[in-house]
């Protein structure tokens, strides 16, 4: 099959490898034209993916009507502030496309709309049907893909046709995909929980314990799962890989550029001073943001996102918002 992967950061270089590894014709678009030259000229992402060498057969280019005209399915790994922009590049050449596959591997929601990556290309991309659409995630870090690390996927769609298309193209001994219908918990799970990896740093850099951590993420998960609901999404999502799955390793994993900007801020640093540190995207930072916003809209009760937001955004101590957490109003475990 003819692929293009749009983003030639980590998570795009990685699938982009892997796709062609599988024994697909593949080409990497990105928009930054020098990074295309050094792609081109290195054969390796020494920026985002070093050590990962691409395979002669991998296509990188910079020309985004060439990467639609040539494409039957393409692969949307752009961080999720770039979505719109990038989907109003490519409507311009849409019309050359022929029932194209869109698949997104992006993890956030638009700061400004709170809108869902899906919600977002179905704007942009002219005649884009949600049956051709589907969400792929689950706990995995590119660091490790790319390596041939034992990897499962989610591909959720509405068609359960574009689920098992997107199942047979990335599927492999090293990565194995599930197929699903829950679209929107896919990728709410893929975007809540890179807030919750924030909250997980905070407490490893604060040097809290594995008590407070395992107590954080079990009831991050809740909270996951109320918003979830409360958009449209099955709770069984969010106790499957797209969700507790995809938390627990972007909680816990060395790879996790989330919680190592909570982990950074735990230890004193400001958050402007840890993000200008950064190469890479953290989606966690802007996902916050939004679930504030979300959440005060919807009356929603996210306690462990809202203490986030007030230290990343309002120079809240670490320390006292894990009081703060500890001393809400005694509850049952359910409610």
């Amino acid at each position: 099959m003819r692929v293009s992967v749009l983003g030639a950061g980590s998570w795009g270089t990685t699938l982009a490898v892997h796709l062609c590894n599988n024994g697909h014709d593949v080409t990497l678009w990105e928009i930054n034209n020098n990074q295309v030259i050094e792609l081109k000229n290195d054969r390796e992402n020494k920026l985002f993916l070093p050590g990962i060498m691409l395979p002669e057969g991998l296509n990188v280019i910079n020309d985004i009507s060439l990467t639609v005209a040539d494409s039957e399915l393409m692969v949307f790994a752009v961080p999720s502030h770039f979505m719109r922009e990038t989907a109003i590049k490519i409507n311009k050449y849409w019309s050359d496309a022929q029932n194209l596959t869109v698949v997104s591997v992006s993890k956030g929601l638009e700061l400004k709309t709170h809108k869902r990556i899906s919600q977002v290309l179905l704007e942009e991309l002219t005649d884009l049907s949600e049956n051709n659409f589907c969400a792929l995630s689950g706990p995995s870090h590119a660091e490790e893909v790319s390596r041939g690390v034992p990897t499962a996927l989610v591909a959720a769609s509405h068609s359960p046709a574009t689920a098992k298309l997107v199942q047979d193209l990335f599927f492999s001994s090293k990565l194995r995909v599930y197929v699903g219908d829950d679209v929107i918990g896919n990728e709410l799970g893929g975007s809540l929980k890179n807030t919750i990896a924030i909250a997980a740093g905070i407490v490893d850099g604060a040097d809290f314990g594995d008590n407070t951590k395992a107590a954080l993420m079990t009831r991050a998960l809740v909270e996951m799962s109320r918003m979830g609901v409360a958009l449209g999404a099955k709770i069984e999502t969010f106790q499957g890989l797209a969700g507790m799955g995809d938390m627990i390793v972007t909680c816990l994993s060395r790879h996790s550029r989330n919680r190592h900007v909570g982990e950074e801020i735990g230890k004193g640093k400001s958050l402007e001073e840890v993000l200008n540190e950064m190469t890479m995207v953290a989606e966690g930072v802007n996902t916050t943001k939004a679930i504030r916003e979300l959440s005060e809209e919807l009356n929603i009760e996210m306690p462990i996102s809202d203490q986030v937001y007030k230290v990343l955004f309002e120079n809240k101590s670490p320390r006292t918002a894990v009081e703060d957490l500890m001393m809400r109003d005694p509850k049952s475990e359910k409610s």
